[in-house]
Protein backbone atom coordinates (compact mmCIF):
# COMPACT_ATOMS: atom_id res chain seq x y z
CA UNK A 1 0.00 0.00 0.00
CA UNK A 2 3.17 2.38 -0.14
CA UNK A 3 2.43 3.81 -3.76
CA UNK A 4 -1.26 4.82 -2.05
CA UNK A 5 1.28 6.72 0.48
CA UNK A 6 2.61 8.24 -2.73
CA UNK A 7 -0.35 9.89 -4.09
CA UNK A 8 -1.31 11.08 -1.42
CA UNK A 9 2.18 13.41 -1.25
CA UNK A 10 1.48 13.77 -4.93
CA UNK A 11 -2.09 15.17 -4.09
CA UNK A 12 -0.29 17.42 -1.89
CA UNK A 13 2.21 19.11 -3.53
CA UNK A 14 -0.17 19.57 -6.34
CA UNK A 15 -2.04 21.86 -4.60
CA UNK A 16 -5.54 19.34 -4.43
CA UNK A 17 -5.84 19.63 -0.77
CA UNK A 18 -4.14 20.90 2.31
CA UNK A 19 -4.84 17.86 4.29
CA UNK A 20 -6.62 14.84 4.21
CA UNK A 21 -7.26 11.32 5.68
CA UNK A 22 -7.98 8.13 4.00
CA UNK A 23 -9.77 5.12 4.91
CA UNK A 24 -9.65 2.13 2.73
CA UNK A 25 -11.95 -1.64 3.86
CA UNK A 26 -12.24 -4.68 2.17
CA UNK A 27 -14.13 -7.38 3.02
CA UNK A 28 -15.65 -5.69 6.03
CA UNK A 29 -11.89 -5.07 7.26
CA UNK A 30 -9.60 -1.64 6.95
CA UNK A 31 -6.91 -1.93 5.57
CA UNK A 32 -5.67 1.17 5.34
CA UNK A 33 -6.29 4.51 7.78
CA UNK A 34 -3.81 7.11 6.74
CA UNK A 35 -3.52 10.61 7.28
CA UNK A 36 -1.29 13.36 5.21
CA UNK A 37 -1.06 17.30 5.45
CA UNK A 38 -2.07 19.30 7.55
CA UNK A 39 -6.07 20.51 9.55
CA UNK A 40 -5.14 23.96 9.42
CA UNK A 41 -2.94 26.49 8.04
CA UNK A 42 -3.53 29.87 10.32
CA UNK A 43 -2.45 31.12 12.50
CA UNK A 44 -0.24 28.17 12.38
CA UNK A 45 0.39 24.92 10.40
CA UNK A 46 -1.23 21.79 12.84
CA UNK A 47 -0.55 18.44 11.26
CA UNK A 48 -3.84 16.04 10.04
CA UNK A 49 -4.40 13.05 12.54
CA UNK A 50 -6.64 9.79 11.95
CA UNK A 51 -9.15 11.63 14.77
CA UNK A 52 -9.71 15.15 12.65
CA UNK A 53 -13.17 15.92 12.58
CA UNK A 54 -14.44 17.25 8.95
CA UNK A 55 -17.48 18.94 7.99
CA UNK A 56 -18.86 16.86 5.74
CA UNK A 57 -20.69 19.01 3.52
CA UNK A 58 -23.01 17.66 1.37
CA UNK A 59 -22.48 13.69 2.47
CA UNK A 60 -25.01 14.89 5.16
CA UNK A 61 -27.46 14.17 1.90
CA UNK A 62 -27.01 10.41 2.21
CA UNK A 63 -25.85 9.84 5.73
CA UNK A 64 -28.14 12.08 7.86
CA UNK A 65 -31.21 13.10 5.36
CA UNK A 66 -31.67 9.97 3.78
CA UNK A 67 -30.99 7.91 6.65
CA UNK A 68 -33.70 9.44 8.21
CA UNK A 69 -36.17 8.84 5.33
CA UNK A 70 -34.59 5.26 5.41
CA UNK A 71 -35.96 4.96 8.87
CA UNK A 72 -39.01 6.20 8.35
CA UNK A 73 -40.04 4.37 5.71
CA UNK A 74 -38.37 1.35 7.28
CA UNK A 75 -41.36 2.29 10.07
CA UNK A 76 -43.67 2.54 7.22
CA UNK A 77 -45.11 6.07 8.23
CA UNK A 78 -44.01 7.36 4.66
CA UNK A 79 -44.54 5.95 1.46
CA UNK A 80 -41.31 6.66 -1.15
CA UNK A 81 -44.14 7.79 -3.70
CA UNK A 82 -46.66 9.47 -1.52
CA UNK A 83 -46.90 12.91 -2.38
CA UNK A 84 -45.79 15.73 -0.55
CA UNK A 85 -49.61 17.00 0.50
CA UNK A 86 -50.20 13.78 2.37
CA UNK A 87 -47.01 14.16 4.02
CA UNK A 88 -46.72 17.37 4.90
CA UNK A 89 -50.00 19.81 6.10
CA UNK A 90 -48.99 23.00 4.54
CA UNK A 91 -51.25 25.94 2.60
CA UNK A 92 -47.80 26.38 0.65
CA UNK A 93 -47.51 23.28 -1.30
CA UNK A 94 -49.49 23.94 -4.21
CA UNK A 95 -48.32 22.17 -7.22
CA UNK A 96 -45.27 21.20 -5.60
CA UNK A 97 -47.83 19.22 -3.54
CA UNK A 98 -47.60 16.29 -6.20
CA UNK A 99 -43.98 15.77 -5.48
CA UNK A 100 -42.89 12.66 -4.06
CA UNK A 101 -40.23 11.75 -1.43
CA UNK A 102 -38.61 9.49 -4.24
CA UNK A 103 -38.62 12.07 -6.95
CA UNK A 104 -36.87 14.34 -4.11
CA UNK A 105 -34.22 11.99 -3.20
CA UNK A 106 -33.71 11.23 -7.15
CA UNK A 107 -32.77 14.47 -8.10
CA UNK A 108 -35.36 14.32 -10.33
CA UNK A 109 -38.24 16.69 -8.71
CA UNK A 110 -37.85 19.74 -10.94
CA UNK A 111 -36.04 22.10 -8.93
CA UNK A 112 -33.63 24.15 -9.86
CA UNK A 113 -29.71 23.71 -9.18
CA UNK A 114 -28.54 26.48 -6.77
CA UNK A 115 -29.74 29.67 -5.96
CA UNK A 116 -28.39 32.75 -3.33
CA UNK A 117 -30.26 32.45 -0.55
CA UNK A 118 -27.57 33.41 2.41
CA UNK A 119 -28.11 37.03 2.30
CA UNK A 120 -31.79 37.22 2.97
CA UNK A 121 -32.09 34.74 5.50
CA UNK A 122 -29.82 36.96 7.50
CA UNK A 123 -32.10 39.73 7.50
CA UNK A 124 -34.62 37.71 9.14
CA UNK A 125 -34.90 36.28 12.87
CA UNK A 126 -32.94 33.33 13.64
CA UNK A 127 -36.07 31.12 14.63
CA UNK A 128 -37.95 32.13 11.87
CA UNK A 129 -35.57 31.52 8.98
CA UNK A 130 -35.97 27.29 8.49
CA UNK A 131 -39.54 28.08 7.78
CA UNK A 132 -38.96 31.00 5.65
CA UNK A 133 -36.34 29.29 3.57
CA UNK A 134 -39.10 26.65 2.97
CA UNK A 135 -41.63 29.28 1.64
CA UNK A 136 -39.16 30.39 -0.72
CA UNK A 137 -38.30 27.05 -2.07
CA UNK A 138 -42.20 26.44 -2.56
CA UNK A 139 -42.75 29.81 -3.94
CA UNK A 140 -39.94 29.24 -6.37
CA UNK A 141 -41.25 27.57 -10.24
CA UNK A 142 -39.76 24.57 -11.01
CA UNK A 143 -37.44 24.75 -13.99
CA UNK A 144 -38.32 21.67 -15.34
CA UNK A 145 -41.34 18.63 -15.13
CA UNK A 146 -40.64 16.61 -12.33
CA UNK A 147 -39.49 12.88 -13.20
CA UNK A 148 -38.14 14.09 -16.76
CA UNK A 149 -34.95 15.41 -15.78
CA UNK A 150 -32.15 15.06 -13.20
CA UNK A 151 -30.78 17.89 -12.17
CA UNK A 152 -28.42 17.56 -8.90
CA UNK A 153 -30.08 20.06 -5.94
CA UNK A 154 -29.89 20.97 -2.27
CA UNK A 155 -33.52 22.39 -2.14
CA UNK A 156 -35.52 19.20 -2.26
CA UNK A 157 -33.07 17.52 0.89
CA UNK A 158 -34.52 20.90 2.50
CA UNK A 159 -37.51 19.65 1.83
CA UNK A 160 -36.94 15.96 3.04
CA UNK A 161 -35.75 16.94 6.17
CA UNK A 162 -38.97 19.03 6.96
CA UNK A 163 -40.94 15.47 6.17
CA UNK A 164 -38.34 13.74 9.06
CA UNK A 165 -39.20 16.54 11.43
CA UNK A 166 -43.06 16.86 10.28
CA UNK A 167 -43.67 13.14 11.04
CA UNK A 168 -41.40 12.38 13.47
CA UNK A 169 -42.38 15.49 14.98
CA UNK A 170 -38.78 16.24 16.18
CA UNK A 171 -35.90 18.47 14.65
CA UNK A 172 -33.76 15.98 12.16
CA UNK A 173 -30.76 16.04 14.18
CA UNK A 174 -32.52 14.77 17.34
CA UNK A 175 -34.27 11.84 15.31
CA UNK A 176 -30.91 10.81 13.61
CA UNK A 177 -29.18 11.21 17.11
CA UNK A 178 -31.72 8.93 19.04
CA UNK A 179 -32.15 6.06 16.07
CA UNK A 180 -28.51 6.34 14.49
CA UNK A 181 -25.49 7.93 15.76
CA UNK A 182 -26.31 7.69 19.71
CA UNK A 183 -27.54 3.99 19.92
CA UNK A 184 -23.93 3.34 17.61
CA UNK A 185 -22.04 5.12 20.24
CA UNK A 186 -20.58 7.50 17.56
CA UNK A 187 -18.48 10.00 19.95
CA UNK A 188 -17.25 12.46 16.48
CA UNK A 189 -20.51 11.93 14.39
CA UNK A 190 -22.96 15.03 14.81
CA UNK A 191 -25.21 17.60 13.02
CA UNK A 192 -23.95 20.62 14.38
CA UNK A 193 -26.91 22.98 15.65
CA UNK A 194 -24.94 25.86 16.88
CA UNK A 195 -21.93 24.77 19.03
CA UNK A 196 -20.44 22.18 19.54
CA UNK A 197 -21.17 18.49 21.43
CA UNK A 198 -19.71 18.26 24.61
CA UNK A 199 -16.47 17.30 25.33
CA UNK A 200 -15.00 18.40 21.48
CA UNK A 201 -13.10 21.46 21.32
CA UNK A 202 -11.80 23.51 17.48
CA UNK A 203 -8.86 21.88 17.92
CA UNK A 204 -10.15 18.80 17.15
CA UNK A 205 -11.32 20.05 13.77
CA UNK A 206 -10.26 20.19 10.42
CA UNK A 207 -10.42 24.35 9.18
CA UNK A 208 -12.31 24.65 5.98
CA UNK A 209 -12.02 28.25 4.80
CA UNK A 210 -11.39 31.72 5.10
CA UNK A 211 -14.57 33.29 5.54
CA UNK A 212 -14.93 36.87 4.05
CA UNK A 213 -18.56 37.06 4.96
CA UNK A 214 -17.90 35.98 8.64
CA UNK A 215 -14.40 37.08 8.77
CA UNK A 216 -13.08 34.59 9.91
CA UNK A 217 -11.08 31.01 9.17
CA UNK A 218 -14.41 28.62 9.54
CA UNK A 219 -13.40 25.64 12.14
CA UNK A 220 -15.84 23.84 14.29
CA UNK A 221 -18.72 25.14 12.80
CA UNK A 222 -20.33 24.11 9.39
CA UNK A 223 -19.27 25.47 6.20
CA UNK A 224 -21.94 25.99 4.03
CA UNK A 225 -23.73 29.72 4.49
CA UNK A 226 -27.47 28.60 4.14
CA UNK A 227 -26.63 25.99 6.84
CA UNK A 228 -24.85 28.68 9.26
CA UNK A 229 -27.57 30.51 8.77
CA UNK A 230 -30.23 28.39 9.77
CA UNK A 231 -28.06 27.99 12.71
CA UNK A 232 -26.07 25.04 11.86
CA UNK A 233 -28.00 22.53 9.73
CA UNK A 234 -30.29 21.82 6.96
CA UNK A 235 -30.92 18.24 4.82
CA UNK A 236 -28.20 19.34 2.46
CA UNK A 237 -25.16 19.95 5.46
CA UNK A 238 -23.95 20.31 8.37
CA UNK A 239 -22.77 16.63 8.99
CA UNK A 240 -19.51 16.28 10.70
CA UNK A 241 -17.91 12.98 11.58
CA UNK A 242 -14.18 11.47 11.31
CA UNK A 243 -13.16 8.78 8.64
CA UNK A 244 -13.19 6.00 10.82
CA UNK A 245 -16.73 6.66 12.61
CA UNK A 246 -18.16 7.92 9.07
CA UNK A 247 -16.68 4.11 7.77
CA UNK A 248 -18.39 2.62 10.50
CA UNK A 249 -21.94 4.41 8.93
CA UNK A 250 -20.99 3.44 5.95
CA UNK A 251 -20.38 -0.19 6.68
CA UNK A 252 -23.92 -0.51 8.81
CA UNK A 253 -25.35 0.02 5.57
CA UNK A 254 -23.92 -2.38 3.62
CA UNK A 255 -24.13 -5.09 6.68
CA UNK A 256 -27.92 -4.11 6.11
CA UNK A 257 -27.62 -4.42 1.90
CA UNK A 258 -25.90 -7.29 2.60
CA UNK A 259 -28.94 -8.91 4.90
CA UNK A 260 -26.52 -9.71 7.29
CA UNK A 261 -28.53 -6.74 9.71
CA UNK A 262 -31.63 -5.76 10.37
CA UNK A 263 -31.72 -3.88 13.51
CA UNK A 264 -31.49 -0.49 12.48
CA UNK A 265 -33.21 -0.63 8.59
CA UNK A 266 -35.28 -2.92 6.84
CA UNK A 267 -32.64 -4.62 4.37
CA UNK A 268 -35.15 -4.35 1.62
CA UNK A 269 -35.18 -0.74 2.19
CA UNK A 270 -32.06 -0.25 1.92
CA UNK A 271 -31.42 -2.12 -1.41
CA UNK A 272 -34.38 -0.17 -2.58
CA UNK A 273 -32.56 3.14 -2.06
CA UNK A 274 -29.04 2.01 -3.31
CA UNK A 275 -30.88 0.46 -6.53
CA UNK A 276 -30.53 2.90 -9.56
CA UNK A 277 -33.52 4.06 -10.60
CA UNK A 278 -35.48 4.14 -13.90
CA UNK A 279 -37.07 7.76 -13.55
CA UNK A 280 -35.26 9.55 -15.97
CA UNK A 281 -33.07 8.15 -18.57
CA UNK A 282 -29.52 8.49 -18.09
CA UNK A 283 -29.26 9.72 -14.72
CA UNK A 284 -27.06 8.20 -12.33
CA UNK A 285 -29.46 8.51 -8.97
CA UNK A 286 -30.11 6.18 -7.12
CA UNK A 287 -32.16 7.58 -3.83
CA UNK A 288 -30.06 9.93 -2.14
CA UNK A 289 -27.05 8.39 -3.39
CA UNK A 290 -24.89 8.72 -6.61
CA UNK A 291 -23.71 5.67 -8.69
CA UNK A 292 -20.33 5.64 -11.49
CA UNK A 293 -21.18 7.45 -14.28
CA UNK A 294 -20.34 5.79 -17.44
CA UNK A 295 -17.23 8.00 -18.25
CA UNK A 296 -14.83 10.28 -16.19
CA UNK A 297 -16.50 9.03 -12.45
CA UNK A 298 -14.95 10.28 -9.51
CA UNK A 299 -14.83 6.88 -8.39
CA UNK A 300 -12.87 5.74 -11.30
CA UNK A 301 -12.66 3.00 -13.49
CA UNK A 302 -12.72 0.44 -11.28
CA UNK A 303 -15.50 0.53 -8.96
CA UNK A 304 -18.52 -1.86 -10.47
CA UNK A 305 -22.43 -0.43 -11.48
CA UNK A 306 -23.13 -2.08 -8.13
CA UNK A 307 -21.29 1.09 -5.95
CA UNK A 308 -23.31 3.90 -4.43
CA UNK A 309 -21.27 7.06 -3.58
CA UNK A 310 -21.31 10.60 -3.05
CA UNK A 311 -19.59 14.01 -2.55
CA UNK A 312 -19.47 17.17 -0.34
CA UNK A 313 -18.14 20.46 -1.11
CA UNK A 314 -15.45 20.98 1.43
CA UNK A 315 -13.39 17.58 -0.59
CA UNK A 316 -15.21 14.36 1.22
CA UNK A 317 -16.13 11.85 -0.60
CA UNK A 318 -17.33 7.93 -0.06
CA UNK A 319 -17.61 5.44 -2.26
CA UNK A 320 -19.03 1.50 -1.47
CA UNK A 321 -18.57 -1.16 -4.17
CA UNK A 322 -21.31 -3.53 -3.51
CA UNK A 323 -19.81 -6.34 -5.38
CA UNK A 324 -16.48 -6.21 -4.45
CA UNK A 325 -17.08 -5.62 -0.87
CA UNK A 326 -14.52 -2.19 -0.81
CA UNK A 327 -15.60 1.06 1.05
CA UNK A 328 -13.47 4.12 0.26
CA UNK A 329 -13.71 6.99 3.07
CA UNK A 330 -11.42 10.06 1.91
CA UNK A 331 -11.67 13.46 3.37
CA UNK A 332 -9.97 16.70 2.70
CA UNK A 333 -10.35 20.18 3.74
CA UNK A 334 -9.52 21.25 -0.36
CA UNK A 335 -11.70 24.75 0.25
CA UNK A 336 -9.22 25.54 3.29
CA UNK A 337 -7.03 26.99 -0.16
CA UNK A 338 -9.70 28.22 -2.01
CA UNK A 339 -13.70 27.45 -2.72
CA UNK A 340 -12.39 27.43 -6.45
CA UNK A 341 -9.34 24.91 -5.80
CA UNK A 342 -10.95 21.96 -8.32
CA UNK A 343 -7.95 19.88 -8.30
CA UNK A 344 -9.25 16.73 -6.26
CA UNK A 345 -11.75 16.45 -9.25
CA UNK A 346 -8.49 15.24 -11.33
CA UNK A 347 -7.12 13.91 -8.04
CA UNK A 348 -10.23 11.86 -7.10
CA UNK A 349 -10.19 8.77 -9.96
CA UNK A 350 -6.81 8.69 -10.05
CA UNK A 351 -6.57 7.48 -6.48
CA UNK A 352 -9.68 5.54 -6.82
CA UNK A 353 -8.12 3.40 -9.61
CA UNK A 354 -5.27 2.96 -7.30
CA UNK A 355 -7.03 1.09 -4.62
CA UNK A 356 -8.82 -0.70 -6.25
CA UNK A 357 -5.44 -1.41 -8.61
CA UNK A 358 -3.51 -2.54 -5.02
CA UNK A 359 -6.72 -4.17 -3.95
CA UNK A 360 -6.57 -6.38 -6.44
CA UNK A 361 -9.74 -6.29 -7.75
CA UNK A 362 -9.75 -4.46 -11.09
Amino acid sequence: MEKIGDILEQGLLEGAFPGGVLLVAKGGEIVLHQEAGWRSMRPKQEPMTKETIFDLASLTKPLATTLGIMKLVGQEKIDLDQSLSEIIESSSLKEKGSLTPRLLLNHSAGFVAWKPLYSDLLKEKVEDRRSILRRRILKEPLVYSPGKECLYSDWGFMILEWIIEEVSGMPMHRFLDDHFYGPMSLKRTFIYTGELPTGLDKAMFAATKDCPLRNRIIRGEVEDDVAYALNGYSGHAGLFATAEELYVLVALLRDHYDGKRDDFLSPEVVREFFRLQDIVEGCTWALGWDTPSPENSSSGRYFSPKSVGHLGFTGTSVWMDLEKDVIVVFLTNRTLTTDDNEKIKAFRPRLHDLIMQELGVI
